[in-house]
């Protein structure tokens, strides 16, 4: 578990902020007609600024050498 965390830990900070910036939005901005998909419950922009916070921040992890090497090799051997 604590390896998983580890390996995640990115993706579960950028899923906290998301999910705490997904709510303030909905809380300061929302929508007061009610007609907007995202912004309209809490429970929506919350789990939409979770998802968005996870990726985003997912994006700079970084791969471990041994997998960037492994990916290489298997892309030359389809050149050949």
């Amino acid at each position: 578990m604590k390896k998983w965390l580890n390996n995640n830990k990115l993706y579960l900070i950028g899923a906290i902020l998301g999910a705490m910036a997904g709510y303030l939005y909905w809380q300061q901005v929302g929508c007061a007609s009610g007609t907007c998909a995202i912004t309209s419950k809490p429970v929506n922009s919350t789990l939409y600024g979770t998802l968005m916070g996870a990726l985003l921040l997912g994006m700079f992890k970084k791969e471990k050498k041994e997998q960037a090497i492994k990916e290489e090799d298997k892309i030359n051997e389809h050149d050949i």
